[in-house]
């Protein structure tokens, strides 16, 4: 199950780079480029969600003097 969530993640980032690289492209008609927004940004809420379920994960899982104990995930931004 883990790997099917990991797998679905995966492609999904995948499309959003390609998506991304053809919006840069600049060769996309107006409403292609509005398709492409629309699915890249359904796409970006759904790679948050699962990121977010990671996080919480981790913050459940992590081991301090031997006990797991939850404790908060620090990200670059929160240093």
């Amino acid at each position: 199950m883990a790997e099917k969530k990991s797998a679905d993640f995966e492609k999904s980032l995948g499309r959003l780079e390609e998506l991304v690289g053809e919006m840069e492209g600049g060769m996309l008609s107006l409403e292609e480029m509005i398709k492409h927004f629309e699915e890249g940004s359904k796409l970006v809420d759904l790679c948050s969600k699962k990121l977010n379920e990671v996080e919480q994960k981790i913050e459940k899982l992590v081991k301090k003097d031997g006990v797991l104990q939850e404790v908060p995930f620090e990200t670059e931004d929160t240093e």
